[in-house]
């Protein structure tokens, strides 16, 4: 059986029916807030489940106790704080207070109806420091820290609609993912999270996973990245051309998560790992150096944190970074390859990039020609 939500029940908070209809004829008298599409993608994730069992924003007790033990307030392991911010002068304007509805917007687009809690103000070096180890403003979850409002607004929520998705197509929520991987009798489930094409080595990590499980979820994310990262379509594009070309029929699932990426190292790494198990996974593959960015994290932080959490309910895998070795004459890594660094060729993500870019495809030892292929002949592959 695949895994229970985390907390034991999946959320799903979308308007619907006679309630609906009732909101819709108060549209126009509720206090109104614009919200980026980062908010606006992280109030669809809280209402379909992607985030259970949170069923809103964090209020404040919740939100520290992520920011210090890593545990909501209810002791249930949770590492990425889930905040709305808003600016100080519009809650003064507004004169919002607990127990208003607030309409949240996109561009105008009605997207959920916010119950308002708690209204709190935040330290964001404080934030920044206990999520992304560091104050360094030069860390892009750091940077988007520090560019958010001053005040934050707890609360439950309810959707209206989701914002404009253009990788609706490929988008499954937990709901659905549960249903398909019943459907194909699955008992079992790794979840591979990434946000860059596939080379030797991810194939290598996921087919030693897929060795041990029924099924293999491949889910990309889609949403804020840093410049440099590659498009989602692209992603998308390179997987399809992998899974067509050198997987076995119906054992990958390849389906796009809509979630902003924090770069925030191990503690998104557990974070990755929860929000997986809601869509079923029973295992997750922890990548070395998984989420982070620079020099900010260890490579191994990110294993090192899963022991600080026993009741998870989701089974990490640690697979050893793969590299190319010329005496063994294929993908390797260090716990089954007897041969020294000077046989070792290390698929460097910045390599494979310049020659992406320069319209090269990269040797065969490190990518397949099909995805190069179809990363090449994307007009521009790159954020």
């Amino acid at each position: 059986m695949v895994s229970r939500p985390h907390g034991g029940r999946l959320v799903r908070r979308v308007l619907s029916g006679r309630r609906r209809e009732i909101f819709e004829s108060q549209y126009r008298e509720m206090p109104r807030l614009e919200v980026p599409l980062e908010r606006a993608i992280d109030a669809e994730d809280l209402a379909r489940g992607v985030f259970s069992p949170l069923e809103g924003f964090m209020v404040e007790d919740d939100y520290l106790s992520v920011l210090s033990r890593m545990r909501l307030s209810n002791d249930l392991p949770w590492t990425i704080p889930i905040v709305l911010d808003a600016n100080r002068e519009w809650v003064l304007n507004e004169g919002v207070s607990a127990g208003d509805d607030i309409i949240l917007t996109y561009h105008g687009l009605p997207i959920a109806v916010l119950t308002l809690e708690d209204i709190y103000s935040w330290d964001k070096g404080l934030h920044a420091e206990k999520v992304f180890k560091t104050r360094d403003p030069n860390h892009p979850g750091v940077e988007a820290t520090y560019k958010r409002g001053d005040i934050l607004l707890g609360g439950r929520l309810e959707l209206i609609q989701g914002p404009p998705n253009p990788l609706e197509r490929y988008t499954l929520w937990p709901v659905e993912t549960r249903v398909l991987f019943k459907e194909k009798g699955w008992r079992t489930v790794a979840a591979f999270q990434t946000r860059n094409v596939p080379h030797l080595g991810h194939e290598y990590v996921q087919k030693a996973a897929l060795t041990f499980v029924d099924g293999l979820l491949v889910h990309p994310l889609a949403g804020w990245k840093k410049r440099g990262d590659y498009r989602d379509e692209v992603i998308i594009r390179a997987y399809e051309a992998l899974i067509t070309h050198y997987y076995p029929r119906g054992v990958v699932v390849l389906s796009v998560l809509r979630m902003n990426m924090n770069y925030a190292g191990p503690r998104e790494a557990v974070h990755h790992a929860i929000v997986r198990k809601n869509f079923g996974a029973t295992h997750f593959i922890v990548g070395r150096d998984h989420a982070g960015v620079g020099s900010y994290y260890g490579p191994y932080e990110a294993w090192e944190i899963f022991r600080e959490f026993p009741d998870l309910g989701i089974t990490p895998l640690f697979v050893r970074e793969a590299y190319y070795c010329r005496r063994c004459g294929g993908m390797v890594n260090e716990k089954v390859c007897p041969h020294g660094d000077e046989y070792r060729v290390r698929i460097s993500g910045t390599r494979l990039r310049e020659m992406l870019g320069r319209g090269e495809r990269p040797p065969e030892y490190m990518m397949r020609p099909e995805v190069a292929d179809a990363i090449i002949s994307h007009p521009d592959p790159f954020i």
